[in-house]
C-alpha cells in the first residue's frame, strides 16, 4: 500500500491533521488500532479547550503558559499557540464541524476557568467536551474524499533508510521515514504501508503506571516507535499527575479540573482546606502544586485519599454542568450534590515526547509528530490546563499543511527486506504479570515524588525486565498485546533514563526530593 500522507492515531491532533492534508488535495491514510476514530485520551477531556475570554489577550494567555510550565517552555511554541489558537479554534470546531458547546442565556459561549488561568477563557460542553469534539472531527473526516480511514491497524515499527531499506548506501543519507510496518488486528496479517510522509499522533502512555485517568490503549506505542527509529525526544521526565482521580476500587475516573474552577474545594479527611498552605492559590493552583499538595496531605494524615467538595452549589445546576461526572459517582455510591468525592492524584498526561518544531517536524525527515506524543515545548515542565486539545488543533493544522509540500525526497521508497514472523502462542499470564511490573515500578519508584535510589532502582529493574520482554517478542506470535508490552516497557525506560539524568532536580511535574 503507498498513501501520500500516513496518519498514525485518530484523537483530536491526528484528525485535524488528516482534514488540513487532505484539504491541499493529499491522498490521506489514517490508521488506528481502536475499533473506531473515536479512541484514545482526547475524548476523555472533561474540562474544555481553551478560546478567549471577555477581556482576554494573547499575551495574558502565553504569560499562563509560561507560569505554570515553570521556566522551562518553549517561548516560540507559547506565542503560536496563544496567537493561533482562537482562529482556529473558529475555523474548525465553530465554523466548519459545528461542535456543540455550552452557551449561557445570552447566546455567547459559556467560559469557564481551570487552575492557574488568570480569567475565565475556556469553552465546554458539559463534561463532555472531548467527546464532542471528537464526534464532530470525525463525521467531518469520514465524509471528506481524500481520507481512507483503517480501523483496527496498528503501526508496529516506522520504516525508516537506516533500518528497512535494502540499499547499504542509504545509510549514507540524512536519517528518514518512509512509512510504516502496520499490522492488521482482524488478519494477524503485517504488510509495510509506504507513505510520502508520516503524521505521529499516537497519543499517550498513561498505562505504564498503575493509577492512571488514561485510556487502555495509552500504551506509549508512538513515543517506542519513534525512539527505536532514531527520532529525538525529550521533557520525558514531565509526567502530568492529575491532582483529582475518583479514587474507586475498581477505577480512577477523572474528576476534571472544571470543579475546582466552579467552587469545589479539597479537604483533607477532617475536613480542612489544605490547599491554602501550599500556594496563594490554593485549590487552582497549577497542576504539579495541587498534586503534590494532595499527595502530602495523605502522607501526613495516613488516609488514603482526600476529598473534593462541591456540594454547596445547587444539586439541579450540578447535575447539568457535570453530567458524565455525576452519572459515574453515584453508580459507585457518591451524590456530589450532598456529599464530598474521595480523590488522589493519578497519571494523566506526559509533558514531553517525541520532539518538533513549529510545524510538527521531527529531526528524522518525513516524520511528524503532533499532539500528546510530540513535544512542542508549549508545557515545559508543566502542562496548563485544557492547552492539550488546542495544542492538537494548532499543530495538527500547521503539521498536516507542511506535510502536504511534497517533494522529489519524500517520492523515494526503496526496496525492504521482508518481515520475518514468529508463530509461538503467548501465554497472556506472560503478558499480564509483565504489565504489573512495568505499572508498579513505574508507580512506586519514578512517580509522583522520586528520589535517586528509586530511580536506580527502576532503571536496573526496567532494563532487566526489557531482555526478557524482547527475548519473548522475538520468537512470538504478533498480537496486539505483545506490540504493546514491548512499547510499554520501552516508555518506561525513555522517562526514568530522563528522570535520572534530567540536571533540574524540581521542575514541574519532575521531582526529586534529593
Amino acid at each position: 500500500m503507498k498513501t501520500d500522507i500516513l496518519v498514525i492515531g485518530s484523537g483530536i491532533a491526528g484528525c485535524i491533521a488528516a482534514l488540513s492534508a487532505a484539504d491541499e488535495g493529499c491522498e490521506v491514510t489514517i490508521i488506528t488500532k481502536a475499533d473506531s476514530l473515536i479512541s484514545g485520551n482526547s475524548p476523555h477531556a472533561q474540562g474544555g479547550i481553551i478560546y478567549k475570554g471577555r477581556h482576554d489577550s494573547a499575551r495574558e494567555l502565553i504569560n499562563d503558559i509560561m507560569v505554570a510550565g515553570d521556566g522551562h517552555c518553549e517561548e516560540s511554541a507559547v506565542v503560536q499557540l496563544g496567537e493561533m489558537g482562537a482562529e482556529l479554534v473558529d475555523k474548525y470546531l465553530l465554523e466548519r464541524c459545528h461542535t456543540e458547546f455550552d452557551y449561557t442565556d445570552e447566546g455567547e459561549l459559556d467560559l469557564t476557568a481551570e487552575g492557574a488561568h488568570n480569567q475565565a477563557r475556556i469553552i465546554h460542553c458539559k463534561d463532555k467536551t472531548g467527546k464532542s469534539i471528537m464526534e464532530s472531527l470525525v463525521e467531518e473526516v469520514e465524509k471528506h474524499p481524500n481520507i481512507k480511514v483503517m480501523t483496527r491497524h496498528m503501526a508496529v515499527d516506522l520504516l525508516t533508510l537506516s533500518h528497512d531499506s535494502t540499499n547499504t548506501l542509504d545509510i549514507y543519507k540524512n536519517p528518514a521515514c518512509f512509512g510504516s510496518w502496520v499490522l492488521s488486528l482482524d488478519t494477524e496479517e503485517i504488510f509495510p504501508l509506504f507513505a510520502g510522509n508520516t503524521i505521529l499522533a499516537a497519543g499517550g502512555l498513561g498505562q505504564v503506571y498503575i493509577h492512571t485517568t488514561n485510556p487502555a490503549d495509552a500504551t506509549g506505542d508512538g513515543l517506542s516507535i519513534a525512539w527505536r527509529a532514531g527520532a529525538r525526544c525529550f521533557n520525558l521526565q514531565y509526567i502530568q499527575f492529575h491532582p483529582t482521580a475518583f479514587y474507586n476500587a475498581n477505577d480512577r475516573f477523572l474528576i476534571s479540573e472544571s470543579v475546582r474552577g466552579e467552587g469545589g474545594k479539597l479537604l483533607d479527611h477532617k475536613g480542612y482546606p489544605f490547599m491554602k498552605d501550599f500556594h496563594p492559590q490554593g485549590d487552582l493552583a497549577p497542576r504539579d502544586i495541587v498534586s503534590r499538595g494532595i499527595y502530602q496531605s495523605m502522607l501526613n494524615s495516613g488516609h488514603p485519599y482526600v476529598y473534593l467538595d462541591i456540594s454547596h452549589k445547587p444539586s439541579e445546576w450540578l447535575k447539568s454542568r457535570f453530567p458524565t461526572i455525576y452519572g459515574h459517582c453515584l453508580q459507585s455510591g457518591i451524590d456530589i450534590t450532598t456529599e464530598p468525592i474521595p480523590v488522589v492524584p493519578a497519571a494523566h498526561y506526559s509533558c514531553g515526547g517525541v520532539g518538533v518544531n513549529l510545524n510538527g517536524r521531527t529531526s528524522l525527515r518525513r516524520l511528524y509528530a503532533i499532539g500528546e506524543v510530540s513535544c512542542t515545548g508549549l508545557h515545559g515542565a508543566n502542562r496548563l490546563a485544557s492547552t492539550s486539545l488546542l495544542e492538537g488543533v494548532v499543530w495538527g493544522h500547521l503539521a498536516g499543511k507542511d506535510a502536504a509540500k511534497l517533494n522529489e525526497e519524500s517520492q523515494y521508497f526503496p526496496e525492504i527486506y521482508p518481515w520475518i514472523k514468529s508463530d509461538e502462542h503467548v501465554d497472556p499470564a506472560l503478558i499480564a504479570q509483565d504489565w504489573m511490573r512495568i505499572k508498579y515500578t513505574m508507580w512506586n519508584y519514578v512517580g509522583l515524588v522520586r528520589t535517586t535510589a528509586r530511580l536506580d532502582r527502576a532503571n536496573h529493574t526496567l532494563r532487566n525486565l526489557q531482555n526478557e520482554i524482547v527475548e519473548f517478542y522475538k520468537k512470538a506470535m504478533l498480537t496486539k498485546e505483545t506490540v504493546e508490552l514491548r512499547n510499554g516497557v520501552q516508555s518506561a525506560i525513555a522517562i526514568t533514563l530522563a528522570a535520572s539524568q534530567s540536571k533540574v532536580h524540581k521542575s514541574g511535574c519532575h521531582y526529586l526530593v534529593d
